[in-house]
């Protein structure tokens, strides 16, 4: 079978999915009146349940982002734990419904269809093409709050899901700034880009585009699947159209193969990649060297070994529930996330309104939102990412969570000035 024509079967399928699971979704009542009327006169519906209040999570516990899944999930899950340990929401207690797409449509846009009739919304939904795929039922019937941990641009103009930090594009187009303002990369020099095809990695395409045009560099591009796990090619490919530097948009493997590959072959250019495209267990891999000398990482939020007193504290609250896991990015993007939607269900609370509709209009008056990592998050706008602002991180295994800060939060010109989808 060719690449073209898997892929081409791979669409059809996930289009016929869709089709299915929209036909056999959840009917909505028509006569409910939005909701039900609970204790204290507090409006309720989709997704609570005697005192419980359900939250989906689909994330991926078994495929290319098996490690950033599971951090993701368990500072989510010890959240949730603070949260109920201190009074719940409402007189309600959380829980958090958990399944493992590993990074399959088919299975995350299933489990999707599964939980959604059973939760009030989704704090955890890792993958921009599978939220992609159900944009359009979140959007239309089904109006679940959904903070994804995915940043395509695709994602923006819903204010049902509210991507937390700046989109891939405007961070490839601060990471790109960095490579010419740290790294030396100037006017007339060629810069690669690998990527994962797809929401996420042809979102940050657009942003390496954009800033190239307006630096007046060319993108040397090099289109991969998540399934390509060796970089030989690419490197080979990059050297010799002679780029100065490159920037990779895929998974944590990837990059340590290309950067990897790229040391072993004297081929000693900066790469840069997105947010998700790093875990610090790659340090204790033959990569972990070369990581450490010529690999930077653009994210939405300080690292998760910060100075802050809100980082400090999380990292002792991880340690003491998870004492045998490595401590990453993940469990900042997790807790970010989760702490977001409890802001909403508060705010719900006290409007009296903690139906769907109710929790989407709180998250929407939220317009500075910082929980200890250096980025304060603005959800009042639906057509803008709630932040343009990029740390660059720099592998380092001396440090809490293998990475240090290079530069801190900030947007270039050119990202302040770029409109996303425009």
């Amino acid at each position: 079978m060719t690449t073209r024509y898997a892929a081409r079967a791979a669409a059809g399928a996930l289009a016929a999915l869709l089709v299915l699971a929209g036909c056999s979704s959840k009917a909505k009542d028509s006569d409910d009146g939005g909701g039900d009327k609970a204790a204290g006169g507090v409006k309720t519906g989709e997704g609570i349940s005697g005192k419980t209040i359900t939250l989906g999570a689909l994330t991926d516990m078994t495929g290319v982002y098996a490690t950033l899944g599971k951090s993701v999930t368990q500072a989510q899950q010890l959240y949730v734990k603070q949260l109920n340990a201190a009074g719940g929401v409402c007189g309600y207690k959380v829980a958090l419904s958990v399944r493992d797409h590993g990074y399959d449509p088919q299975k995350a846009v299933s489990g999707y269809t599964e939980l959604e009739p059973k939760v009030l919304g989704f704090a955890q939904f890792i993958g921009s093409p599978f939220v992609a795929a159900v944009k359009q039922r979140i959007d239309g019937q089904d109006k679940g709050l959904v903070l994804p941990q995915a940043w395509s641009a695709a994602l923006l103009g819903s204010p049902y899901i509210r991507v937390i930090g700046s989109t891939y594009d405007i961070e490839t187009i601060n990471a790109v700034d960095f490579l010419i303002k740290e790294k030396g990369v100037k006017k007339g020099d060629r810069i690669g880009h690998v990527y994962f095809e797809g929401d996420y990695g042809e979102s940050a395409l657009v942003g390496s585009r954009h800033i190239a045009e307006e630096a007046g560099l060319t993108v040397v591009e090099q289109k991969i699947k998540p399934t390509d796990n060796d970089m030989t090619a690419q490197v080979t490919a990059l050297k010799q159209a002679g780029v100065k530097a490159i920037v990779i948009s895929a998974g944590p493997r990837q990059a340590a193969s290309l950067v990897g590959v790229a040391a072993a072959s004297g081929f000693a250019v900066p790469v840069i990649g997105n947010n998700s495209a790093f875990a610090p267990q790659l340090l204790a891999t033959q990569a972990g060297p070369a990581l450490m000398k010529n690999y930077y990482v653009a994210s939405p939020s300080l690292p998760i070994g910060a100075d802050t007193p809100e980082a400090k504290k999380l990292v002792a609250d991880y340690r003491a529930a998870y004492p045998n896991d490595a401590l990453d990015n993940g469990i900042v993007a997790g807790w970010t996330a989760a702490s977001a939607f409890g802001e909403a269900l508060k705010k719900a609370c006290a409007n009296k309104d903690l139906t769907r509709e109710g929790v989407d209009k709180a998250l929407l008056s939220i317009d500075s939102y910082d929980v200890g990592f250096g980025v304060a998050q603005n959800f009042t706008d639906p057509k803008a990412p709630s932040s343009r602002e990029s740390v660059i991180l720099q592998p380092d295994k001396g440090v809490t969570g293998g990475m240090k800060v290079v530069r801190e939060a900030g947007a270039s010109e050119v990202a302040e000035a770029y409109t996303p989808g425009a």
